[in-house]
């Protein structure tokens, strides 16, 4: 590794922007000595350690000396797309021995070929001005190397019709569709089942994993170990996986596209007809019916509560009740549509398609519905015009011992956020990590008590109290001023995002942007593109956004970022704690809490000349005991309460006062 890393190594040789970093070292050390010992690893790298090509070089030596297959899974396409186009391509440049790499994304990233064709004759567009665009994918789909939607660079990021053409698996035929060969999905598989390391994300890799060994096997080809980059996510992506989900668009695509089936015979298609009627009918009753049961018809995130679909009458026996009713008739309509397609002699590919699909979704409503597990939690989320209803398993540790760790040879977790108050205990409990797991926090290649101050206000009310929102606002406005903008303003909610954009831009004359004006990326270049910028934003740009410079020089979150009670999975994983005994607050509250304010605290210093200003306006930091965890876990940095101190920090950064220069503050 010091061949390849230290000052004189093949890295030093090839790279414009080389910085010798010792964690670097240690941690590819560190991911080596997992490899050759088939031994699993956490490691903690902070930002500035290097840890992508820490992880990167371990991972290309074993599977090439080793002649086996390393997975290596992002939290994000981002980060996928920067290691195939900047990384491995870099590698492949400099390492004497070859390798081979390859990309894998979900499924509804690519173009389904053979829907393509048929929505040239179906109606898939929901507006006019869609015409052109389908004409383009069209034609882009006969030529492209991978059917990868991340080509249309020129095209609208939401087309409406995308979902009507892509390859998702409820509709996929495999090796009996006329256009296997050529598909991308195809083709994509080959790819990596001839590489050495193969690219992927947590969704695709979960939704790989939940179904290895099951009737549809697998994406992912074979492989002998993982590494899981932004591993502080995985918990909630594999949640996802391991769990149930119904949504009114797979009821309403189930319909379109039953109606579109090559059917022949006359009085099986009248008896869909009257079949597909009678779903549409009870289907819209039920989800109204959801709506209406809890009295909440607004988007977000709802418990299914005990009694939903069925309650104890006088008479003591179980009734079900009017949502109830209408899954009961829901449920009969799809089987009496499965049925009338079973009974077909001959099935074509589209038909068989239908009956798994049906079979799929009245299997998972009826888990849902039921919700006699107490392993899981049962919910319901309505976004935009579409109700999901989810069962998701509360703890997932003995979920990924069985199907994960005690099946691949070599794990390895890495973040720059994973530790808390100095351990790993709550990423080991939480992920069901083996005993004999080996762990490494990285040393940073930053030096935070130079470039970094950590600004406490010296009075601040309570969160709950009234005059919180107020008292915000004049510490932002008063920060604001002294880093003149250029910083983000991050809240733990989107109202308290909006309370402080409301009382503080009226008040600087900096030019203000607020998250949901534009797009996550138009956001960004904008502000990367406007001097003295601000940016109010909530958990969204909390992790993954990479600003460098004097651009962003300060960062003010408003509250410690708990997670939400109210949210029907972190109420359900408390409630699991508590009732084993353990303190939900301080086994879980806390520790995910510190994880995600040093993803805060990461936004602000990207590079070697970073210099910054991480404010936290919560006084909970220092009044509560749990604050000194808090600050235990922060890289060690200046701390003061004292706004003029903030003022000289910035200006010592132009080079206009020394250390103990006296700076006027702003009226």
């Amino acid at each position: 590794m010091e061949e390849i890393f230290g000052r004189g190594g093949l890295i030093a040789h090839a790279h414009p922007d080389y910085e010798y970093r010792p964690g670097q070292i240690q941690m590819a050390e560190a991911v080596l000595r997992a490899f050759e010992e088939r031994r699993h690893l956490v490691v903690e790298a902070g930002t500035g350690t290097g840890k992508t090509l820490a992880y990167l070089v371990p991972a290309i030596a074993a599977a090439t000396a080793r002649g086996t297959r390393v997975v290596i899974s992002t939290g994000t396409k981002n980060l996928q797309e920067q290691l195939m186009e900047k990384d491995i391509p870099f590698l492949q440049r400099v390492l004497p021995k070859k390798f081979t790499a390859a990309y894998m994304k979900g499924r509804n990233n690519y173009a389904c070929l053979n829907r393509i064709k048929k929505a040239e004759t179906m109606p898939v567009l929901d507006n006019f001005d869609d015409v052109d665009y389908f004409d383009e994918v069209r034609h882009w789909a006969r030529d492209s190397p991978t059917g990868d939607r991340a080509e249309l660079t020129d095209l609208p990021e939401n087309l409406s019709f995308w979902r009507h053409i892509d390859a998702r698996s409820e509709i996929c035929f495999g090796q009996k569709c006329p256009d296997y060969d050529p598909c991308f999905i195809t083709r994509m598989r080959q790819r990596a089942t001839d590489a050495d390391i193969v690219i992927v994300n947590h969704h695709l890799f979960f939704a790989d994993l939940a179904l290895r060994g099951g009737e549809y096997g697998q994406v992912i080809p074979d492989y002998s170990a993982v590494i899981f980059d932004e591993a502080h996510q995985i918990e909630d992506v594999a949640a996802e996986y391991f769990g149930s989900q119904v949504s009114s668009y797979m009821i309403d695509d189930l319909l379109r596209d039953s109606q579109n089936l090559p059917i022949t015979d006359v009085s099986a298609n009248r008896e869909l007809t009257k079949s597909a009627a009678r779903i549409v009918r009870f289907g819209e009753q039920f989800w109204a019916g959801l709506a209406t049961h809890d009295g909440r018809g607004e988007e977000g995130r709802y418990p299914i509560l005990p009694g939903t679909f069925a309650h104890k009458a006088k008479t003591g026996e179980i009734e079900a009740t009017a949502v109830g009713q209408s899954y009961l008739s829901l449920d009969g309509a799809l089987h009496r549509m499965e049925t009338t397609l079973d009974a077909l002699k001959e099935q074509p590919p589209e038909v068989e398609n239908i009956v798994r699909r049906i079979r799929e979704v009245r299997f998972h409503l009826e888990f849902i519905v039921a919700g006699d597990d107490r392993r899981y939690v049962y919910w319901l989320e309505r976004r935009g015009r579409g109700t999901f209803l989810r069962a998701s398993p509360i703890d997932v540790s003995t979920l990924l011992q069985d199907k994960l760790f005690e099946r691949v040879e070599t794990v390895v977790l890495t973040s720059a956020t994973l530790a808390s108050a100095g351990n790993f205990n709550f990423v080991r409990e939480r992920l069901g990590l083996p005993d004999k797991t080996d762990e490494l926090v990285a040393p940073s290649g930053y030096d935070y008590e130079r470039q970094a101050v950590l600004y406490l206000p010296p009075r601040m009310p309570e969160p709950r109290s009234s005059q919180w929102a107020d008292e915000a606002a004049v510490e932002v406005t008063e920060l604001l001023r002294v880093s003149r903008g250029r910083a983000f303003v991050l809240s733990t909610s989107l109202s308290g995002m909006r309370a402080l954009y409301e009382r503080v831009a009226p008040k600087i004359d900096y030019p203000c942007f607020v998250q949901g004006s534009a797009s996550k990326a138009g956001l960004l270049e904008k502000f990367r593109a406007t001097p003295n910028a601000v940016l109010f934003a909530t958990a969204s740009f909390w992790q993954g956004v990479d600003v460098r410079g004097e651009q962003l020089s300060c960062v003010i979150i408003d509250k410690l970022p708990f997670a939400v009670p109210s949210d029907p999975i972190i109420a359900a994983r408390q409630r699991f704690i508590e009732e084993q005994g353990g303190s939900s607050f301080y086994e879980f509250s806390v520790p995910q809490a510190i994880i995600s304010l040093k993803q805060g605290l990461g936004r602000l210093i990207r590079s070697a000349t970073d210099r910054g200003v991480l404010a936290v306006l919560d006084p909970r930091l220092r009044t509560q005991s749990y604050g000194k965890l808090f600050l235990k876990s922060l890289p060690p940095c200046r701390v003061t309460s004292d706004l003029a101190e903030v003022a000289r920090f910035f200006h010592q950064k132009s080079g206009a006062v020394s250390p103990k220069s006296k700076v006027k503050l702003p009226a």
